[in-house]
């Protein structure tokens, strides 16, 4: 039986999910002294990048601090701003800001952790009925240890992420034939190559899936495996012909570490330290006594490997939100009005117009996708975005007009045209 949480008095804000941008909503909303809960599915606050806590971020921590929490912090005392300029780990950010933050008297109190979103609807409407819908509150439904719980809110700030939901091995959105049967040689995401994870790679045949930062990451992980003295090979599967995007823009990208990343692997890459394989879609994974053989759209056996790490993105988990009245971008999965100014089937840059709570506004009045969820499967989100994204929401949600609609977002040039559409794949869409 579920209990049901939120009388007749003023209901709060539900926040979904704890990670960088669900806190940033939780500091603007404190700030305002605006009623809140933040509901996390993991046993700590940002469980996802707590998984991924091992790697290094391209950022330095003048894009990764959320200015509300961090005025909250120096209000509190007892907190030392981090070197603006210096690069931390996913982990050194989650304790030195993430956590403090969450611990803050005004936030910590308010977060529930191990509440799994089940479903998110208006209360007495289901997704036909019109009534008054727009007047009724939100209903969430969670799973947790105790058992379900149903909590009423105002309005919901849905920051639940991509991480959880990868994308799969298969070209075309779905999963290859044999992908499932494979799943015990085959990790999604960021594994801990060079730390828990090393001896599942040591010495092994290791294919490498998907041309974003996180697979190059991986790529220059297992580089470094393989130089320690490990009998490890790397192979580097793209979807793509032309591997140039994938050395993104170098010294031009205003991020340096991100364009140091892409200079490092084209260095792997030209010194064979691993063997790059343009044009590869994969059909099937089929187990083999010599390993398992990845299978291109031909029907061709392209190479065989002991392991498989698979990088290509992730898309938002959308079915908690089948009652809602929703849109959505038809390419990207992004909120309907910002799909189009982030989809890298169009000529970006790298660049994002500054967008807020006027772009992210649902039909479903009080209801906002933000932080890496709003943009669906697109990639190429910073933390910044997100954090003006629920800077604008909250405001909307407190009254305050004029501050909603004064966005500010000005981006680090990543020094490349993002754009990968395949018939301009030999040209420079940038003009320079």
């Amino acid at each position: 039986m579920a209990t049901i949480a939120g009388g007749e008095e003023t209901l709060p804000v539900a926040i979904l999910g704890a990670g960088p941008v669900g806190l940033a909503a939780a500091a603007n909303l404190c700030e305002r002294g605006k009623k809140f809960v933040v509901l996390e599915s993991g046993d700590r606050i940002a469980a996802s990048m707590w998984q991924w806590r091992h790697v290094r971020l391209f950022t330095p921590w003048k894009y990764l601090i959320d200015p509300a929490g961090a005025r909250l912090l120096a209000a509190a005392g007892n907190w030392n701003e981090p070197h603006a300029d210096k690069v931390p780990y996913a982990k050194d950010f989650i304790e030195a800001f993430l956590d403090p933050v969450a611990a803050l008297p005004g936030i910590g109190p308010n977060i529930r952790l191990n509440r799994e979103v089940v479903s998110v609807s208006r209360e007495g409407h289901d997704r036909m009925k019109d009534g008054h819908r727009n007047e009724a509150p939100f209903l969430i439904t969670t799973r947790s240890p105790t058992g379900n719980e149903r909590i009423r809110a105002s309005a919901v700030i849905d920051a639940t992420g991509t991480w959880r939901t990868p994308n799969p091995l298969g070209a075309g959105g779905v999963a290859a034939d044999g992908e499932s049967e494979a799943q015990e040689h085959i990790c999604y995401g960021m594994p801990d190559i060079l730390g828990h994870d090393r001896k599942r790679y040591e010495g092994k045949r290791v294919l490498v899936v998907g041309s974003g930062h996180s697979a190059i990451g991986n790529v220059l992980s297992l580089v470094e495996l393989a130089k320690s003295g490990a009998d490890t090979s790397v192979v580097w599967a793209i979807r793509r012909t032309n591997p140039q995007k994938l050395w993104g823009g170098g010294e031009a990208d205003q991020i340096e570490e991100r364009g140091e990343l892409g200079l490092r692997v084209k260095r792997a890459v030209d010194l064979n330290e691993v063997t790059l394989m343009g044009g590869l879609s994969i059909a099937a994974v089929r187990r083999e006594s010599a390993g398992l053989a990845i299978i291109d759209t031909e029907g061709e056996t392209r190479t065989i490997v002991d392991e498989i790490i698979v990088s290509t993105g992730a898309r938002p988990d959308l079915s908690m939100l089948r009652e809602l009245r929703l849109e959505f971008d038809l390419a990207t999965e992004a909120s309907g009005k910002l799909g189009p100014l982030i989809d890298p089937n169009h000529h970006s840059c790298g660049s994002v117009p500054p967008h807020g709570e006027a772009e992210l506004r649902q039909p479903e009045r009080g209801f906002y996708l933000a932080g890496m969820k709003s943009y669906g499967r697109a990639p190429t989100f910073l933390l910044m975005t997100g954090y003006e994204q629920v800077r604008s929401i909250v405001a909307e949600l407190c009254g305050d007009r004029a501050a909603a609609e004064n966005v500010e977002l000005v981006l680090p040039e990543t020094g490349v045209c993002s754009t990968d559409l395949a018939a301009q794949e030999e040209s420079n869409c940038c003009g320079g």
